[in-house]
């Protein structure tokens, strides 16, 4: 029975998952969903920067606290560690539903393409960006990074093995292509308002000090020698930045 309600917690937490992934498209792309970063009644500057600072941070903090190796030690001491990537894949799709539910539209435009064939590229970068998002995901393992691995080895009485290290595809030209994908998304647009520059700026600046400082620094202990070469080799987000050689996989 336990294992059954695991299983049925990381599928929900997946389905949620995805749910908030699709509607960042629409959220940040203006298309199709109700709420988007430019739509709702427009309050004060001072309040919508405020309020939207405050999600951002709240989004920061449980993204980054909880991907912590000491933090995930002490998190698999009160609940089973099977449910530990789940859980942090639906707290962290909640707190990007926040962010869509209660973002303070600021409408001002900052820049607006007029030429067809400068909309029509700008809009093709920003899906393509989306697409190296997902790509990048399975290029390692979408299964095990979104905790549906775990759960499923966890029904089937397995023991989920420790992921190995890998620079296949996307990843032997920069080391974070899920994050080059988000920055790609979120800069080019069409019409680019200041409410989305405020989140584009403050999201840019979020990826690249918690990958710089945190995420790279875990890896680095956890994969050692392997993984700093790695990093001299190839770019950690903007591609063809270095001279790459050979990365030994």
């Amino acid at each position: 029975m336990k294992k059954s309600i695991i299983f049925l917690y990381g599928i929900v937490a997946y389905l949620v998952f995805l749910i908030a992934f699709l509607y960042a498209i629409g959220f940040i792309g203006n298309i199709l969903v109700p709420k988007t970063i430019d739509s709702g009644t427009e309050t004060s500057l001072g309040s919508a920067i405020s309020i939207n600072l405050i999600l951002l941070s709240v989004f920061a903090l449980q993204h980054s606290i909880m991907a912590r190796p000491a933090f995930k030690k002490w998190f698999t001491t009160i609940i089973s560690p099977e449910m530990e990537r789940s859980t942090y894949i639906l707290l962290s799709s909640l707190a990007l539903l926040l962010i869509y539910w209660q973002w303070q539209p600021i409408t001002t435009v900052v820049w607006e393409a007029e030429n067809n064939v400068v909309v029509i590229f700008l809009t093709g970068m920003f899906f393509l960006g989306w697409l190296i998002v997902l790509l990048s995901t399975f290029m390692i393992n979408h299964f095990e990074l979104f905790g549906l691995a775990q759960i499923y080895d966890n029904f089937k009485n397995k023991q989920t093995p420790n992921p190995k290290f890998q620079a296949n595809y996307l990843y032997s030209i920069v080391r974070h292509p899920i994050m080059l994908g988000f920055l790609i998304a979120f800069w080019f647009t069409p019409v680019m308002t200041v409410g989305h520059l405020l989140f584009s700026v403050i999201t840019t600046l979020y990826i690249l000090i918690a990958v710089k400082y945190l995420e790279e620094k875990d890896l680095r202990k956890a994969i050692g020698e392997k993984y700093a070469t790695y990093q001299k080799e190839v770019p950690m987000v903007i591609p063809f930045t270095k001279i790459k050689k050979s990365v030994d996989k």
